[in-house]
Order: structure tokens, then sequence, then C-alpha cells
């Protein structure tokens, strides 16, 4: 399982502090599809990347016991002065994977073709969520983390996504946010209302939805 105990995030702000979340606590089973909902503000991109490790909390602890992606479509992580071929060299030594097979999955996915040669730095936003989301799905997790960012690309690249993530990867855990309703009812068994910075859990969906277009 996956276990928030008591998570608080505050970061410096002038002489004060911004208290983004205040106490979560929620739990992730293997295969569960947890789906977070929250005004724009309310912590869900703090909460992916407190799950993924990117950031740690001010207090609490987050327990992981699934290996974990990154955020898909987190772009915070690449080296921007390398090729995209090196950033795919460097997450396949990571995770330990053979870098020729990691290599034309990100080929193949991304569509990237020769720019695949030239530094991240230069690629536009679209080019460097193409590479995150390819480099993300080139490694197999047990769960994996959605920040909002799925709908990136033309609708052959969001097929594709959509078709990796969840039909192929249809028995891994999911944690995703999102201000669509129609994505989390279509795609989640539970969800996490954010609002303040408490977090209010609902096993049905539709009790979720109503709760989040109360706010």
């Amino acid at each position: 399982m996956i276990i928030c105990k008591d998570v608080h995030k505050f970061y410096p702000l002038g002489h004060g502090q911004k208290h983004v979340l205040k106490g979560i606590n929620m739990t992730v089973g293997r295969g569960e599809r947890i789906g977070l909902l929250g005004r724009n503000g309310s912590g869900k991109s703090t909460l992916i990347k407190l799950l993924g490790g990117v950031e740690l909390p001010t207090s609490g602890r987050v327990e992981r016991g699934m290996t974990l992606s990154w955020p898909l479509g987190f772009t915070g992580g690449f080296q921007g002065a390398l090729t995209g071929y090196d950033n795919a060299r460097f997450i396949s030594r990571i995770y330990g994977r053979e870098y020729t097979e990691l290599r034309d999955f990100v080929e193949d996915f991304s569509e990237l073709g020769v720019q695949l040669k030239m530094p991240v730095k230069t690629y536009s936003s679209g080019m460097r969520a193409r590479l995150a989301f390819a480099l993300s799905l080139a490694i197999e997790f047990e769960c994996y983390l959605i920040d909002e960012v799925i709908m990136v690309g033309d609708q052959d690249f969001q097929r594709k996504c959509h078709y990796q993530l969840f039909d192929k990867r249809a028995d891994r855990s999911l944690i995703l946010a999102s201000h669509s309703p129609e994505i989390i009812r279509s795609y989640c068994n539970r969800a996490v209302v954010l609002h303040e910075g408490t977090g209010t859990v609902f096993d049905d969906i539709d009790r979720a939805l109503e709760c989040y277009d109360m706010l």
C-alpha cells in the first residue's frame, strides 16, 4: 500500500508561511485508482509531488509499499544540457533497464525524431511533455502518478497515452489529479477532495464529485 500519515506541507511566504496541506491521511491499495479533486491552489500538484518523492513533507510521513512513477508529464527532472537520448540513457541506468529497449520505446512513443539528438533545453513545452510521458511509460511501475497534464499533444498522442495507462496497465494503481469529472468518473474507483489544505476520502465517486461541485 501507499500510506499518507498526517502529511503537512508549507512553504515560506514573506515573513510567514503558506500552509498548503494540513494533515492529509489516505491509503492506496494495490490496483486502486484514486482521483484527486480540488480547485486551483488546493494542493493537488503538491500532494502528487510528495507521493512521488519529488518534494518532502514538512511533517508527517509517506510510506511506499509499491513502486511509484514520478508524476507523468513532470519535466523538472530533466538535465537541460543533455539530449533526449542522454536523458533516456540516464533513466535506464537508474532503473536498471536495457538502454536499447528503452530508447526504442521512447523513439516510437514520443515521435520526436531527430529532436532526440538535441539538448532538452531547446525543446518546446509540448516536446518536453512528450519525452516525459515516454520515459515514464518506458519503466514499469506498480503505481502511476498523473498530474492533470494527460491531455498533451494531438489526438493521436492522447489516444496512445490513454491506451498505455488505462488499457495496457489496467491492473496498476493510479493516482490522478484532474478537474475533469468525466475523467475521474471513467478511470477512478475512489476519490479525495482537497479543500483548504484538508483531504476528504470518498469511496463513492458520485458523492466526491457532488462535494467538489459545491466548493
